[in-house]
């Protein structure tokens, strides 16, 4: 059974897909190609992976207020994650997110770092405030459901 997850919604919208994961911050200006969603920050631990088309969980963004703009240009772009999930969205990431439409939530009811792994599919739902996550651990899929 997948878990449903209550959270704070910060830009309303629906996004799904595999997950990736990292427990660092990101910085946004020059962290990031918004063309290929390639993290591009030196010794960053997603450095030279994509996050187009995934549900992107980090902590929250870094750096200065610029990169709010890089959010919102890739929020647009191709490549672009389906949606973000954070610890605790700051201003960067949230100006950006709804200005382009990009789904971002945040303050899952649970520890978000216990609940999604990279390779876990995960539908976000940022209008209702809920996270649907299927575990890669314990081999669920989303066609395994109703939904």
């Amino acid at each position: 059974m997948p878990k449903i997850v209550k959270c704070r919604s910060i830009s309303e919208g629906y996004g799904e897909g595999e997950a990736i994961v990292s427990r660092q911050p990101l910085g946004f200006n020059h962290g990031i190609d918004v063309d290929t969603g390639v993290i591009l920050e030196q010794d960053h631990v997603l450095e030279g992976q994509s996050v187009k088309g995934k549900v992107f969980v980090f902590p929250r963004g870094k750096g200065s207020t610029g990169g709010s703009s890089v959010v919102h240009r890739l929020g647009l772009s191709a490549g672009s994650p389906a949606a973000i999930i954070n610890l605790s969205t700051e201003t960067i990431v949230a100006v950006g997110a709804i200005l382009s439409g990009l789904p971002v939530v945040d303050r899952l009811e649970a520890e978000l770092f216990d609940l999604i792994e990279t390779g876990d599919y995960v539908k976000v739902d940022a209008t209702k405030g809920v996270v649907e996550i299927f575990s890669l651990r314990e081999g669920e899929r989303p066609d395994d459901h109703d939904g």
